[in-house]
């Protein structure tokens, strides 16, 4: 069976052209704003922990389980990485 070679139009190639450049930069600004957030998302990931080892979290309805110091995994060494 023989592969079917598509070609685009040089209108189709600037605008992909475009349109990359432009997921670039946006990817870019969504980037530096996560990073920006670095100080605070650590305040917030040692408060979820601190809560969830004290009070707990709801398993089903009204019953609470608390997770022992020892469950909790250890901090990555590499950089916080968010998914968007």
């Amino acid at each position: 069976m023989k592969s079917i070679r598509h070609t685009r139009s040089r209108e189709a190639e600037r605008w992909l052209r475009a349109e990359i450049a432009d997921q670039k930069k946006r990817y870019r600004k969504i980037v530096a704003e996560q990073d920006a957030l670095a100080p605070k998302r650590e305040k917030w990931v040692a408060a979820f922990l601190q809560r969830i080892q004290t009070k707990g979290f709801n398993v089903h309805a009204d019953i609470r389980r608390v997770i022992a110091p020892e469950e909790i995994p250890a901090k990555p060494r590499r950089k916080f990485r968010v998914i968007f």
